[in-house]
């Protein structure tokens, strides 16, 4: 552990190792669903808790599951519109832009400044990728995305549940006004698998969920609109047939456990 580098984060953003681990672990696999080799080097070289965010097998196919949901919508919106804007809001330490550029995609990834300084570490800005140290809540950030070329793709994976129904729904509808046509994909927790999270967070020292949405079309009178929905044991068809066979297996197991949250939406502003 002694050329592992330390990464000074706040309680919420130390939650980013939690897909980071599971990624990596998903990546060692022999028939794995998904490959993310920075993912490995990354979780190599970075001192942090294990036995606290790196653990469970439930929770790493759930945010295994969840990654591979986000990732096929953005390939479908890169299919349909190569040049569009990707913006990745809680970025933590996320490879999206590694797993599905098309080489004319423009990106932003958003997130507090002390994350933004760790994952400088192991990224950099390009001309068509930026990242930008900020904090969702605030409104700065949205003229850097207004000055990239439209259409527009927010996407915010494991996040939003951190933050106050206030703050969720206030940028949300911001987005909605300042993008319309734009799509959003986020997932959501219900109020039953909240209580479940509070109690494993206090357990294990972790930050606890402050938002809960047991229905995701509630948020359509914020200026979104339901597009598709999804959840990790019941994909996209087209994604549920690239899984590998055993994942597919897998999943009919998890359904009854897994299958209600979180939920996976996207939407369209406007």
């Amino acid at each position: 552990m002694s050329d592992r580098q330390q990464a000074e984060l706040g309680s919420v953003q130390k939650t980013l190792f939690i897909p980071l681990a599971a990624r990596a672990r998903e990546s060692g696999r022999k028939r794995p669903a998904l490959r993310d080799p920075k993912a490995v080097e990354m979780i190599a070289s970075i001192d942090f808790d294990t036995a606290t965010y790196s653990r469970g097998w439930g929770g790493a196919f759930i945010t295994v599951q969840r990654t591979l949901v986000f990732d096929w919508w953005v390939r479908q919106f890169l299919a349909g519109h190569p040049g569009g804007t990707v913006v990745e809001l809680g970025t933590g330490l996320n490879t999206r832009f590694e797993r599905t550029d098309n080489g004319t995609v423009q990106w932003i990834d958003l997130d507090l400044p002390d994350t933004i300084a760790l994952r400088r570490r192991f990224f950099a800005d390009t001309d068509r990728r930026q990242m930008i140290a900020a904090s969702l809540l605030d409104e700065d950030w949205l003229g850097a995305v207004e000055q990239r070329p439209a259409p527009y793709f927010f996407v915010s994976e494991g996040v939003l549940p951190y933050l106050a129904e206030d703050d969720v729904t206030t940028t949300l509808a911001r987005i909605a006004t300042r993008f319309p046509g734009a799509l959003l994909a986020f997932d959501t927790v219900n109020s039953q698998s909240t209580v479940y999270q509070h109690k494993m967070a206090a357990k294990r020292g972790i930050a606890p969920w402050r938002w809960a949405c047991d229905d995701p079309r509630s948020l359509e009178k914020f200026g979104l609109r339901v597009l598709e929905s999804a959840a990790i044991t019941r994909m996209p068809p087209g994604l549920r047939a690239q899984l590998p066979a055993h994942y597919r297996y897998v999943r009919r197991l998890a359904d009854p456990i897994f299958g209600k949250s979180p939920a996976l939406t996207l939407f369209r502003a406007g």
